[in-house]
């Protein structure tokens, strides 16, 4: 018997995907959390047109790069044909998926009628994923909330029209755009879009631990969970959820080990990024792994305010091997 598009799916990915998070999910990261097992991290939301134009930071933001799991692209805009141009890009350059970003609750994106915009203007919305879908031999996919705000909730709808129009995979965050990231993520609400497709469909929002996945799966009916900010600083959690989702034990990582992946995150990132760079972009996984390790404010301030990747790597080296003179 033939597998169903959802079952397809989640053989190939698994059931814990890593989400599109702009200045979080770059090529370093994404390698990271690929060598912990994570088989999907997607890139940072990379605008259409800038790709296509072959302007630098697009370029960087799409980067593709050996050991790094799926290589799933992330694409926003307003323009279907531009749109169809960056999805004919991504694919040419080996991505093996392009997501188009329908969500992003961001003014900055908002106010240019992209991201979470589109959901107010579904005849658009369905004319950029039937032009992506034209324009690669790869699936498309699509990430969105549940509706502008509480009075205009259309994801149900919206996910039906985009799945006719060729989506393979429909991503919701349980929020509205007005809420951006206050309140509690709505999982039941999601319930109403897996009624609405085949599609295999991905609850997002709130996930951070393997007792928050089950609840978000058992209240939206969803094949899988997408994880946001939870990954900061845990790019071994989607391998975490994944053994505990199926009920084997997972050790998460500490002292050592977690020593070693800090380095190995912070030494590619210097890597890809440059010296000055590569420290900056990594700050903000800096901060989420001192607090991982329990280290604390003062701690995590007096790091991040290093700007040299020597004296950082050397901190690291020092912070769970000898805690006590670092704490000092």
């Amino acid at each position: 018997m033939s597998m169903s598009i959802a079952e397809e799916m989640i053989s190939r990915f698994g059931q814990v995907w890593f989400a599109p998070m702009t200045g979080v999910s770059d090529l370093p990261f994404r390698q990271c959390a690929a060598s912990l097992g994570a088989r999907y991290v997607a890139t940072e939301m990379v605008a259409s047109e800038a790709l296509v134009s072959g302007r630098p930071d697009a370029l960087r933001r799409a980067a593709m790069g050996e050991g790094q799991g799926a290589f799933v692209v992330q694409l926003v805009g307003f323009d279907a044909r531009l749109m169809a141009a960056g999805a004919a890009h991504a694919a040419k350059a080996g991505a093996q998926i392009i997501d188009i970003n329908f969500g992003c609750p961001a003014k900055s994106v908002t106010g240019i009628a992209c991201g979470s915009a589109l959901m107010r203007q579904p005849e658009q919305a369905e004319a950029i994923v039937r032009a992506a879908v034209e324009a690669s031999d790869v699936p498309v996919t699509v990430k969105m909330r549940l509706g502008w705000d509480e009075s205009s909730i259309n994801s149900p709808e919206l996910a039906a029209r985009l799945e006719a129009a060729g989506a393979r995979a429909i991503t919701v965050h349980g929020r509205t755009r007005r809420q951006f990231y206050s309140g509690q993520a709505n999982w039941r609400a999601v319930a109403a879009v897996k009624r609405a497709v085949r599609a295999p469909v991905i609850v997002n929002g709130d996930i951070v631990d393997a007792a928050s996945a089950r609840q978000a799966l058992a209240q939206s009916g969803a094949d899988a969970v997408m994880i946001g900010r939870g990954a900061i600083g845990r790019p071994w959690l989607a391998s975490q959820l994944a053994a505990e989702l199926s009920g084997a034990s997972f050790v998460a990582p500490t002292g050592e080990a977690l020593t070693d992946i800090a380095r190995d995150h912070l030494a590619r990132s210097i890597a890809f990024h440059g010296d000055r760079h590569g420290v900056l972009i990594f700050r903000k996984h800096l901060a989420a792994y001192i607090d991982v390790a329990g280290g604390g404010r003062e701690l995590r301030a007096r790091l991040c305010r290093m700007d040299s990747h020597q004296l950082i790597d050397r901190a690291l080296e020092q912070l769970w091997r000898e805690p006590e003179r670092l704490a000092a």
